[in-house]
């Protein structure tokens, strides 16, 4: 455990230096989006999944340096690395769709364009046949898929993961505050019952994520942009495929598959995103995400933040249950 602990300490004092760093740079080269629930609205850097990844990155090098170097081991690093390079792949797609703009004005990614672009993640662990093709799912039981697994769930597992992750965003540390809270879950979970690949994906993750929360928490200086939450969707899902605890993610994605959901029932053109009046939150009009349902004019930012986080924080705790 204390070789995890350490990674997680470099994760998170990389990505929180590293941020500190880079939001002054993407200010300055105009990467910024609106903080729209504060007065004036002001005008702050995004993408913060940059400064999470290379955290991350930094952290899992470091684990990887250890193990050859100083343990002489290097069992399950190329599954670990492979993990890296899908997660890579997907966080330039945000990054992408961070940068996209017109005339000052951010446009992102067309809908079609954000699964086709995603997709192509999927390829380093479909040709390495990571993960296993007998799949235990929730009230069902154990299932043997064959090559279906990593041909054709492993590629829909990807780009579903990272797409419903995007669904739920908008708030001062909305997204990285809940990762936190699924990802320490979920560390834990694969230390005790999945494989040294997962583990040091997860723990590397959660060091990174809990490093810009720092940045991203209320009041936020840091927004976290589509390139962190296609960052986390891909973690979650590469982690579920290469440690084999696909029914513990999916416990615990339960709020995102809410999310869908709702923003399903406005046609996804429902923003998650309300007003502020007196301090309060107040929704626009129906409920079409997950927040919306605290957005009653009862609650600050923070306090509608807190009451998603607790949400959180419930399935992660079902998933051992699962």
């Amino acid at each position: 455990m204390e070789t995890f602990i350490v990674e997680v300490l470099i994760a998170a004092l990389s990505s929180y230096l590293l941020g500190k760093w880079i939001m002054g740079y993407f200010r300055a080269a105009g990467i910024v989006g609106e903080d729209v629930h504060k007065e004036g609205r002001p005008v702050l850097p995004t993408s913060g999944g940059i400064p999470v990844f290379l955290g991350f990155y930094f952290a899992v090098m470091a684990y990887a340096f250890l193990r050859t170097y100083i343990f002489r081991e290097q069992a399950e690093m190329v599954d670990t690395l492979a993990g890296v390079l899908a997660i890579l792949f997907i966080t330039v797609v945000g990054f992408l769709d961070d940068i996209n703009a017109a005339e000052g004005k951010r446009i992102g990614l067309k809908q079609w364009q954000k699964p086709l672009l995603t997709l192509p993640a999927a390829i380093p662990l479909m040709a390495l046949n990571l993960g296993t093709s007998q799949v235990a799912i929730p009230f069902i039981g154990s299932v043997e898929l064959g090559m279906l697994y990593p041909l054709v769930l492993v590629p829909i597992g990807f780009v579903g993961a990272s797409n419903m992750v995007n669904l739920l965003a908008g708030l001062n540390g909305l997204e990285s505050g809940m990762a936190v809270t699924y990802l320490t879950s979920l560390s834990i979970y694969t230390y005790y019952h999945s494989s040294l690949a997962a583990k040091v994906l997860s723990f590397g993750a959660l060091g990174a994520v809990a490093g810009f929360f720092l940045l991203n928490r209320y009041p936020a200086r840091f927004l976290p942009g589509d390139s962190l939450t296609y960052f986390l969707g891909a973690t979650l899902a590469a982690i579920a495929i290469i440690g084999n605890v696909e029914k513990f993610v999916l416990v615990l994605s339960v709020p995102f598959f809410v999310e869908f959901a709702l923003k399903a029932r406005g046609r996804f053109r429902e923003p998650t995103v309300g007003y502020v009046r007196d301090g309060k939150i107040y929704r626009k009009g129906g409920i079409y995400s997950l927040p919306h349902i605290f957005m009653n004019g009862k609650h600050s930012e923070k306090g509608v933040v807190r009451r998603v986080w607790a949400v959180s924080a419930l399935f992660s705790l079902l998933a051992w249950l699962a």
